[in-house]
């Protein structure tokens, strides 16, 4: 099985514990709310949030995904970071197996924060991705955070 790596910074004038309690802590409560058109809901089908938890990401009708699961491997507030798995989606996905990803937030010297981000796609074998794949992927998450940036930007006392 290959690896293929993947990182970027996303910058913005929001509080970075903002940040990390919107797109991490609360987001199956908030991205369904902002984000309707795209995704209906987020639940947990085990446990809380907490380390070992399984989030279902369901998709809205229309969109080439049913739903996503996603295992949350490590999550430290106090240190705005989080470890999540891609373990299982409808349709499946064909070349990989999992992406692992880590987001971490960290107060920028302007203000507001930096989001690091970490893709590690592990493929099944004899697969290889092309940077056309992996960037459909980024550009989504990307999108989804400029939505959740819009929002706080937009509703300061959330």
């Amino acid at each position: 099985m290959g690896v293929t790596s993947y990182t970027h910074e996303s910058k913005t004038s929001v509080a970075p514990a903002k940040m990390f309690k919107a797109l991490i802590l609360n987001s199956h409560n908030l991205i369904p709310k902002i984000t309707p058109h795209g995704i209906k809901s987020i639940v947990f089908i085990e446990g809380d949030g907490s380390v070992g938890s399984i989030k279902q990401t369901n998709f809205a009708d229309g969109s080439p995904l049913k739903w996503m699961k996603h295992r949350i491997d490590a999550v430290d507030a106090e240190k705005l970071y989080c470890k999540y798995t891609l373990i299982e989606s409808e349709p499946s996905f064909e070349k990989v197996v999992c992406v692992v990803y880590e987001v971490k937030f960290e107060a920028s010297a302007e203000g507001g924060c930096i989001c690091k981000m970490g893709s590690e796609y592990h493929v099944k074998e004899g697969v290889e991705l092309d940077e056309e794949e992996i960037k459909k992927g980024k550009d989504k998450a990307i999108g989804l955070f400029k939505v959740v940036e819009e929002h706080l930007l937009a509703n300061p006392d959330y």
